[in-house]
């Protein structure tokens, strides 16, 4: 189970505190997808950031019992000079996995070849998406946290994405933000719809859909 509760988020801007997410609570049990729903500015981003840890939250905590990636979307965290190959051996260090399985899959996927020897600063943002997107399938996790992981690329390799990800790992379970609602009602039965930093979460997806749609 990945469960967050009562979760508050607060920044300060321009000496005031600006409160992002207010107490937002859901669970995702093992095999179970969850979309996440929400405008811009409604706190996706921040609520994403916070359940894989790279943000801690004002109050409120995220329990993890199961093995969880990163923001798959999220290509950052990589220096400019690190190379492609320097990524990987990172990966392979903090996952305890072999170098050469790693590399094995990220070549096949990216299909990058001599750019996985080059600093990441000369890669494109689709280079880059390709790369991340690989990396994020050479380690096997419990619970897949999807940001908008189609939303970039081509349209063969957001068709190869789709195979990897959602057919081949079927049984994992999934938080998925995005807009694409024919994809996730197709993938989810239950939906977080967020507004203004404020969450309600709907086991019925169509019924979610109508509410995200009037926002």
């Amino acid at each position: 189970m990945v469960g967050v509760f009562d979760l508050v988020k607060e920044y300060e801007v321009n000496g005031k505190m600006r409160r992002v997410l207010d107490g937002v609570s859901f669970k995702v049990g093992r095999g179970e997808k969850v979309a996440v729903l929400g405008h811009n500015g409604a706190g996706k981003s921040t609520l994403v950031r916070m359940i894989a840890g790279i943000e801690e939250p004002t109050s409120g905590r995220v329990v993890r019992n199961m093995s969880m990636s990163w923001p798959i979307a999220l290509s950052g965290g990589f220096g400019g000079s690190m190379t492609g190959y320097d990524c990987m051996r990172f990966l392979s260090r903090i996952y305890d996995k072999p170098f050469a399985e790693i590399l094995q899959q990220v070549e096949d996927f990216s299909e990058l070849g001599r750019y996985l020897r080059m600093p990441l600063r000369t890669y494109s943002s689709g280079m880059r998406a390709r790369l991340a997107f690989g990396m994020s399938l050479a380690v096997d996790f419990d619970c897949y946290l999807i940001d908008e992981v189609l939303a970039v690329g081509d349209k063969r390799f957001q068709e190869r994405s789709f195979q990897e990800l959602f057919v081949k790992r079927k049984d994992r379970a999934m938080i998925i933000v995005g807009h694409n609602l024919n994809m996730i009602g197709d993938l989810c039965k239950t939906a977080l719809v967020l507004k203004n930093g404020r969450g309600r979460v709907f086991d019925d997806i169509e019924a979610a859909f109508r509410i995200y749609s009037t926002l």
